[in-house]
């Protein structure tokens, strides 16, 4: 019963996710941690986060930027390895909090990129992928952060998805492989990620006929709300005893 309800809150968060680009990892690891545990949640979220992310390339797959893509990942493949195999050296209160601070923070920061027409190029991007690169192999979800760079770099809507989607494919790949290296995703691990994940990619192709029925300003101003929620849900977590 408990793995069914995890199906059906992925397959909500799917559709969240695949509307936005991020969502997934913060609407669903609650539950998983409940029903798995912390230990076994984490990898489990890896694994279904590439499959959710795989759906949303296969869905976007003709708008994707191929070369904003290669640059974020040709930093934030080794970068997100570097920061899974530090991961149990640091204290997660302290990174979710100031995560939360920074997702909120971002919401007026991006406005006022847009405000100023500041753009970013291949260079800032690869900047970018080794940052959140390594972020993403210390904590759960770094989605949000991601989100105002592609978009600062012009991308929205079909063209952020999938590209945002294949940047962070790349970098939970080779968070997946070194948390596998060091023993910590056995194939008991992936058989239940790879199951949950079938949610998540049954909500991404749901998620697609909403976004064509969005325009551009409605899209952002959805995207800042979620950054809000994220950056909340952060701060939540890490100052519950």
């Amino acid at each position: 019963m408990d793995f069914a309800l995890v199906l059906l809150l992925g397959l909500v968060a799917g559709t969240v996710g695949g509307i936005v680009g991020f969502g997934t990892s913060i609407m669903l690891m609650p539950a998983l941690v409940l029903v798995f545990g912390p230990r076994e949640a984490v990898p489990i979220m890896a694994i279904a986060a590439i499959m959710a992310n795989a759906s949303r390339v296969v869905a976007w797959w003709r708008e994707v930027d191929w070369r904003a893509t290669a640059a974020y990942s040709v930093t934030g493949i080794p970068a997100a390895a570097l920061g899974a195999r530090t991961l149990l050296t640091l204290p997660p209160g302290i990174v979710e909090a100031v995560l939360g601070i920074f997702f909120i923070g971002m919401i007026p920061v991006r406005r006022w990129m847009a405000r100023q027409h500041w753009t970013l190029n291949l260079w800032h991007m690869a900047a970018v992928g080794a940052v959140i690169g390594f972020i993403t192999g210390i904590v759960v979800s770094t989605g949000p952060i991601n989100a105002p760079f592609f978009l600062a770099y012009g991308l929205v809507k079909g063209a952020y998805l999938g590209t945002e989607a294949m940047g962070s494919l790349a970098v939970y790949v080779a968070k997946a492989i070194t948390f596998r290296t060091l023993g910590a995703l056995p194939i008991e691990i992936i058989t239940k990620g790879l199951i949950i994940g079938s949610s998540l990619v049954a909500g991404a192709f749901i998620a697609k006929r909403l976004v064509l029925k969005l325009d551009g300003e409605k899209f952002r101003l959805l995207m800042d709300g979620l950054l809000l929620v994220a950056g909340l849900t952060m701060l939540w977590a890490a100052l519950r005893p």
